[in-house]
């Protein structure tokens, strides 16, 4: 079970790993954009209310993103040293962790989803909506989390295959539930946006119940064994990593939030349209998203058998290969802009910014996936505070602020220019940063 990434060319590594996850990266995020293109069906008004629902739920989806960080990291470690039964008990660890925090967070935002989109900027016509959501969305995320972590164990000992076809599985109950509940079919009522939130509680608990029985039953990778003894200092271990990370992940919706609202003054068309190229965007970045968790194990393995040269070549290696990859893709991006744009709207307002968005933002995120890749390769190496500092200066010294300071002199235009500028100051100092590390370790070593 556990591959061996200690040994043997990187590149075809990382290659091997980073194409079965986007197999699976692939399916989920292609279903979520059918899912927004679902709902878009319904009217600009439940577009609207779909798009103040992404930073919170990934908000919450960053906790769980975090304790996998933290999972891989420290497991990978173990297994680079040749402690599996450890690392396997880190990793119940891990799963229980996960699953009560998401609890706890699910509960929070029960008690308080109404006040925060308000705050947000949510009116009257899109409020209940909203809560009619969210309210099923918070119920269930427990469930979602145990997938999200258990697929950061497979993957910490170099099996992407599983997650894959986890959430291929997953995103398939998603997608056949989705026009049934979202519309009706015969005797199932038409439940509007609400239908969309059950369809993905339903796919959660699928993926959830697949993924204990490969972890527990079938490849027996959570191990008992002096649980009672060591299961809150392992807790403790994985969360030191894992904190750091969930709030940096964190730190994307609260940028989107702060953004969100600074595109709201231009009315709910605006809104509509930066929400769409919001999903598109998780789609355009899936290599990075699935690169940025293939990467991780590569480097936890090898700079737990302290072979830092490799660690390097690893880096290198991913950071080459995202910005081609990227590239080419944005390309693609610029010449199906204007059937993308129709395909989601049929308001010409909508279509405009939204090609806007399109031209201009998509050209900054090769530079956005060094950031993303020199962030999990920090958490890789133990370095969780570094990774934080990093995500902080992307987001709140950068992103933000140039987005914001030209979006008010040259409006939305202004905005995304702002956004390729900031990923590209914050890609160079990533760079700088990461390689800075790696010498001060190499020479601890020594």
């Amino acid at each position: 079970m556990n591959v061996n990434l200690l040994s043997g060319p990187i590149r075809p590594q990382l290659i091997r790993m980073t194409l079965t996850l986007m197999v699976g990266m692939l399916t989920m995020m292609s279903f979520n954009l059918l899912d927004t293109w679902f709902i878009a069906q319904l009217g600009t008004r439940a577009l609207a209310a779909i798009s103040f629902t992404f930073p919170i739920t990934f908000s919450l989806i960053s906790l769980t993103i975090g304790m996998g960080v933290g999972t891989s990291a420290i497991l990978g470690r173990y297994l680079g040293q040749g402690r599996e039964e450890e690392a396997k008990r880190k990793a119940l660890s891990a799963i229980l962790f996960a699953f009560g925090f998401m609890v706890v967070g699910g509960g929070a935002g029960l008690l308080w989803s109404e006040p925060l989109f308000v705050a947000m900027g949510a009116d009257a016509d899109a409020l209940p909506l909203i809560l009619s959501y969210m309210h099923i969305w918070f119920a269930g995320c427990g469930l979602l989390a145990v997938s999200m972590v258990g697929n950061a164990i497979f993957r910490a000992f170099g099996n992407t295959r599983i997650p894959s076809g986890i959430m291929v599985a997953a995103s398939l109950v998603n997608a056949v539930l989705d026009p049934v509940l979202i519309f009706g079919v015969g005797p199932v009522p038409a439940l509007g946006i609400q239908g969309a939130a059950i369809a993905s509680l339903l796919s959660w608990a699928c993926g959830c119940g697949l993924m204990l029985w490969m972890l527990w039953f079938r490849h027996r990778l959570l191990s008992w064994r002096q649980f009672d003894r060591y299961g809150l200092s392992d807790g403790r271990e994985i969360l030191r990593i894992a904190m750091p990370a969930a709030l940096a992940n964190m730190l994307t919706p609260l940028a989107t939030v702060l953004l969100t609202a600074f595109v709201a003054r231009y009315g709910q068309e605006a809104v509509a349209a930066y929400g769409v190229g919001s999903r598109l965007e998780s789609v355009a970045c899936l290599f990075i998203l699935s690169l940025s968790m293939s990467l991780p194990p590569v480097i936890s393995q090898n700079s737990g058998a302290r072979q830092l040269a490799r660690v390097a070549e690893a880096y290198r290696s991913a950071l080459q290969m995202v910005l081609m990859i990227q590239l080419a893709i944005y390309l693609l991006l610029l010449l199906g802009s204007p059937w993308i744009a129709t395909a989601f709207s049929d308001q010409a307002e909508v279509q405009r910014l939204l090609l806007q968005y399109l031209w201009i933002l998509p050209l900054g995120y090769g530079l956005q996936g060094v950031i993303i890749l020199t962030s999990s390769s920090l958490n890789a190496l133990h370095q969780p505070r570094l990774a934080f500092g990093l995500s902080l200066l992307r987001f709140f010294v950068l992103f933000v602020p140039l987005s914001c300071l030209l979006g008010y002199g040259f409006g939305l235009f202004g905005m995304f220019i702002g956004g390729v500028v900031a990923n590209l100051l914050g890609a160079c100092l990533a760079y700088l940063w990461f390689n800075s590390t790696l010498r001060r370790l190499t020479l601890e070593s020594v």
